[in-house]
């Protein structure tokens, strides 16, 4: 099991968010972004911020760092190495499973990752034959996307996803998110689309609407 740091609103939470960070960071990166996300009025949350296992990434000269695989190009749809994905995909898995075990309905756990996490994200949810209550996938891409028909499991893409992105992010084109989002439109999926004039990172206003997002999730 990845260690993880974890942060709770309330007592007896019945709602989980596992939230994925991204290369070279670790699980306390997104910690400090609770209080500016969460509303009086949302029930009580655990959010569980995970640390990726530290491996050689071939990109950066093959130095050890934390990442959820190993990139092995420059090329978007070959960049993300396959058994580091499916390696991460289980041990996200294995954390859903315990949420569960702590009595976490999966139609209460929202999985959130940015950049190589919301990579992560969105190949998981990919693969889910049981629906979480949403998928967030921030400055990210949908890994292998020209094989993303044939990896979607039957009633996966019932479940609604939110992207953001920054129209000058230097790591990862725009271009590419908007491709990967149109992607997940054709599977079926019911994807909320953001832009905003921003580099690799996150904003206040992206904040903001994804507050307006998950209120929908509990709403429902």
């Amino acid at each position: 099991m990845l260690e993880t740091v974890e942060q709770e609103t309330g007592a007896s939470p019945q709602w989980s968010i596992i939230w994925l960070h991204g290369l070279g960071a670790d699980g306390h990166d997104f910690a400090p972004i609770v209080p500016e996300l969460v509303r009086p009025q949302w029930p009580a949350i655990r959010f569980v911020f995970p640390h990726a296992p530290k491996r050689a990434v071939t990109i950066n000269n093959g130095m050890p760092m934390r990442a959820w695989y190993d990139i092995v190009s420059m090329d978007f749809r070959s960049r993300a190495d396959a058994a580091g994905v499916a390696e991460s995909v289980a041990q996200v898995e294995a954390l859903i499973a315990r949420e569960q075990e702590r009595g976490i309905a999966l139609d209460h756990i929202v999985l959130i990752g940015f950049s190589q996490g919301g990579a992560i994200t969105l190949a998981t949810g990919l693969q889910r034959r049981e629906k979480l209550a949403g998928l967030v996938a921030l400055s990210t891409y949908l890994p292998e996307v020209d094989a993303a028909a044939a990896q979607l499991v039957a009633g996966a893409n019932t479940q609604p996803v939110f992207m953001a992105h920054g129209t000058g992010d230097p790591v990862i084109p725009v271009q590419i998110a908007e491709h990967s989002m149109q992607v997940l439109k054709q599977l079926g999926f019911a994807v909320e689309w953001h832009r905003y004039p921003m580099a690799h990172q996150v904003c206040g206003e992206e904040i903001h609407a994804l507050g307006d997002w998950l209120q929908a999730r509990f709403d429902a």
